[in-house]
């Protein structure tokens, strides 16, 4: 059945001259984010449009500010039920006719539906690319007076992206069906390659392309060793307990298992995978979004479903396959703009685990694949800054250090590591003249320390100058040795699951000139913490947090519907006391301002009054 909010929306208000008036009466800011502006200009202006918009960057907005300014239906195409879902709650929130159709509405319910938008009561319709392929719905969408198409998470369409769907590929087919309606496609992951892929595919023509800054100021990047995992992670989500955040684990037994773990150390935790019933997984879902728990332990199939703004942090205790995944499931924290923590618990043999999944792969995959989860072992292991790294996987480069990861705000130390890249050095070349050919990093550090494996012993390994000089160090310390010095450039590594080392020209001339090599300590053994976020009164803010769970309940939708964590951080920090005042804080729009305003404005009033009541008199 329609809530409230649905029945309230009003249809007839339009701004068609004024995006900013527009974007204050409806959503209640004063200012667009990077690039809306000028994205929501040219959909305005009917152009097809290509955006690329970090996560958090606001790429919603870009289509949703157009459908309440101009007549006529957007029909925006997503792939997850709970995404629509989500942003159709948030939009009848704030006063604006959206629905959705898919398998979870009853035939009543979807009928109904359909009677409202063939009366032209909605403003936008999301649709799964599947229904969307359905011949009667595009009979009825010719009949709906479609004024644009918005294709979320755009990404989808490419085989050469990271979550390629065959649903989405018939998308192509809309330019062919409906070659006068203008195409917005969206995402916030892309490669050039991918970017490309997108244009074509949806048969865009000639579109006004914008690609936005792939950096999130607000995020803190962090790498730890892993050495117990289970209870770091629960110290970690312990000091953060009125906080939500995502802990994401390689296997669904691992899910289970962290969860089952922080449930036992006193923090209230939830698994999601898809070996869950899937009733069980969907309440799991409702009651993480609604803020009844505020941990999920998950694999990579979540979060890609939820619009959650407050989502504080993000946790990895397993490697990710590759950075543009790291990239945004990371993404999923701090989606307000205030500050989230992304952690990643790493240990050397990730990489090999993951490698082991490959075997099956043809030999091209493997190539691609490997790129991938080298370039993530990189960024997990260097002493550089972690922003850059991840910056530069996707083309873009960061002037500065950026101040906000583990390796800027507390740079590891270096030490001078001349006798050991020499060690490592002259064992790569000793092991190449002994038999003839190279071999890799495992079996190179076991030469190092003097381990008599079958290969070493059928190879006649143990037999040369360089066996067992390195016994004096910990194996693992040789095996970090050996990465960093393929990524100074000393030495390479050869493509293919069975790669192996091989020095280089300025390998060759560090070993036979004795040059110097700076090497980097190990990263420190726990998380650490970088605090800060919009100052206001806390325990106000608190309080303001408590009334929004209250009234969200009521209404039966997630608390961020009501307002996200940065407007009531303002509210705390302004105390604003009229009902002007309170529509100057961000994200008070005019439907919110008449429908909680006065809850909002007494709360804030009853706290003034107590402070002030219980201030010593002088």
């Amino acid at each position: 059945m329609p809530t409230d909010l649905e029945a309230e929306a009003d249809v007839s208000t339009l701004f068609d001259t004024d995006p900013r008036a527009a974007l204050k009466h409806h959503f209640g800011f004063d200012d667009f984010r990077p690039l809306q502006a000028e994205i929501v200009a040219d959909v305005l202006a009917g152009h097809d449009v290509f955006a690329l918009l970090p996560t958090g960057g606001g790429k919603s907005l870009c289509f949703q500010l157009p459908a309440v300014m101009r007549p006529g239906l957007t029909v925006v195409v997503s792939p997850l039920i709970a995404l629509m879902k989500d942003q159709v709650e948030g939009l009848t929130a704030a006063g604006i006719a959206a629905t959705f159709l898919n398998s979870s509405l009853d035939g009543d319910e979807t009928r109904r539906r359909l009677r409202d938008l063939h009366d032209g009561r909605f403003r936008l319709l999301y649709l799964a690319p599947e229904r969307l392929a359905l011949p009667h719905v595009k009979d009825d969408l010719a009949r709906w007076n479609v004024t644009r198409f918005a294709i979320d998470e755009a990404h989808c369409i490419s085989e050469w992206g990271h979550d390629f769907r065959p649903d989405y590929r018939r998308l192509a087919s809309l330019r062919r069906d409906f070659p006068s309606v203008p195409v917005l496609a969206l995402t916030a992951t892309a490669n050039e390659r991918v970017r490309e892929d997108i244009v074509a595919s949806l048969a865009l023509r000639s579109p006004r392309r914008y690609v936005a800054s792939f950096n999130r100021p607000n995020l803190t990047y962090r790498v730890v060793p892993k050495r117990d995992t289970a209870g770091a992670l629960a110290a970690f989500v312990r000091e953060r307990s009125r906080e939500s955040g995502i802990v994401y684990a390689a296997s669904r037994r691992r899910a289970d298992d962290l969860a089952e773990r922080l449930r036992a150390a006193g923090v209230p935790a939830l698994p999601y995978h898809a070996g869950l019933d899937p009733s069980e997984r969907s309440y799991n879902q409702e009651r993480f979004v609604r803020d009844d728990v505020r941990v999920m332990c998950a694999t990579v199939a979540f979060g890609m479903g939820i619009d959650k703004p407050n989502v504080r942090y993000v946790v990895h205790v397993d490697m990710p396959k590759n950075l543009e995944s790291y990239y945004q499931e990371t993404g999923r924290a701090g989606r307000d703009g205030l500050p989230a923590e992304c952690v990643l618990f790493y240990g050397a043999g990730d990489a090999t685990k993951l490698q082991s999944f490959l075997a099956e792969k043809d030999e091209r995959e493997q190539a691609i694949a490997l790129e991938g989860l080298r370039k993530m072992q990189h960024y997990a292991e260097t002493a550089e800054c972690r922003r850059a790294v991840l910056l530069g996987y996707f083309g873009e480069t960061l002037d500065a250090a950026c101040g906000g990861c583990d390796n800027c705000l507390a740079p590891r130390a270096r030490f001078d590591g001349t006798i050991f890249a020499q060690k490592f050095l002259s064992n790569v070349v000793r092991v190449r003249q002994a038999g003839g050919f190279a071999v890799g990093l495992n079996h190179l550090a076991d030469v190092l320390v003097g381990k008599r494996t079958e290969k070493v012993v059928d190879w006649n390994h143990d037999g040369i100058s360089t066996f067992g000089i390195g016994r004096e160090t910990p194996r693992p310390m040789w095996l970090d040795i050996g990465r960093e010095l393929v990524r100074l450039g000393l030495l390479r590594q050869t493509p293919g699951l069975r790669s192996v080392l091989e020095l280089t020209d300025a390998g060759h001339r560090a070993l036979l000139e004795r040059l110097p090599v700076t090497l980097t300590a190990a990263a420190a053994a726990a998380p650490q913490t970088r605090r800060g976020a919009l100052a206001c009164d806390e325990a106000l803010f608190e309080e303001l947090r408590a009334l929004r769970k209250r009234l969200a309940d009521e209404r039966d939708v997630p608390a961020y519907v009501i307002f996200p964590d940065t407007t009531l951080r303002q509210m705390a920090r302004d105390m604003p006391q009229t009902p002007a005042a309170l529509r100057d804080v961000a994200g008070v729009g005019d439907k919110k301002l008449a429908d909680y305003g006065a809850a909002f404005l007494a709360a804030i009033a009853a706290y003034r009054a107590a402070r002030e009541n219980a201030e010593p008199v002088a």
